[in-house]
């Protein structure tokens, strides 16, 4: 019994509610914010930057993110890999569905409209 409170499951559940626990206490104390023209602007520094010509939407935010994601932990599953050739045909694979995956991310997105 005393080891299961040490499994992950159970850390979990327990910080999970000390930190709704400490976010509803720290609720009363907040006041409500001004609304501000530039409120959901990005974050540039202080600086001006001219309006883009171009705004990326969601889906596109979406599909650079799901790109950066799928890269970066494909490379860190590569690089883990033992070196040995037993694996090879394995790790082939693996790049040839990561090669697939990512063009299909960097096609240009056609609307029917």
């Amino acid at each position: 019994m005393s080891t299961m409170l040490y499994s992950p499951p159970v850390f979990f559940v327990f910080f999970l509610l000390v930190a709704i626990l400490i976010y509803m206490v720290l609720m009363r104390f907040t006041e409500e914010g001004q609304p501000h023209a530039t409120k959901h602007q990005p974050y540039t520094g202080g600086q001006d930057f001219p309006t883009p010509e171009v705004e990326l939407s969601y889906q596109a935010f979406f599909r650079i993110g799901l790109l950066f994601g799928i890269l970066h932990v494909s490379t860190l599953v590569l690089s883990l890999l033992p070196l040995n050739l037993n694996l090879l045909h394995t790790s082939l694979l693996y790049l040839l569905g990561i090669l697939v995956s990512a063009i299909i991310l960097v096609q240009p997105q056609h609307r029917d409209e």
